[in-house]
């Protein structure tokens, strides 16, 4: 993605943009598939069951584009994600009970919040990697 997509926040969007869209077709697939027999919690579930290991692949595989630590990686990436979660529904909160803000645009800022918040999570916590050390040049100076 990041051939065709130059930045990496760029490609984040895209990727986030594809997984929410993901996201909502899973949940009304599951609902379709699950009626009335069951709470729509549990479309809700199964819906984020699936595509947060897609918007992992996804990310990791696209976006930041890392080998290695993969059962690591995918515990910080669900670790960030709960995180967002969480973020959202605290600042949501604040902002129609607290400070009394209109719910819908309060929703779409914190959103925005999130996601940015989000990009900085998966990019030094969710997929994280330490520094190459790079070889040193053959000038034969040394350093004191």
């Amino acid at each position: 993605m990041l051939r065709i997509v130059k930045r990496q926040e760029l490609a984040f969007a895209v990727v986030g943009g594809v997984n929410t869209a993901l996201g909502m077709g899973l949940t009304v697939m599951w609902l379709a598939i699950l009626g009335a027999s069951m709470p729509p919690a549990v479309a809700v579930v199964l819906a984020y069951a699936i595509s947060i290991v897609i918007a992992f692949v996804l990310h990791r595989t696209l976006v930041f584009r890392v080998r290695g630590h993969l059962v690591r990686d995918f515990i910080r990436f669900v670790g960030v994600n709960s995180g967002g979660l969480l973020m959202n529904m605290a600042l949501l909160s604040l902002a129609v009970s607290v400070l009394h803000l209109p719910s819908k645009p309060s929703a779409v800022v914190v959103m925005g919040l999130v996601a940015v918040a989000s990009y900085f999570g998966h990019r030094y916590i969710s997929f994280r990697r330490e520094p190459v050390a790079q070889p040193r040049s053959g000038s034969g100076a040394q350093r004191l």
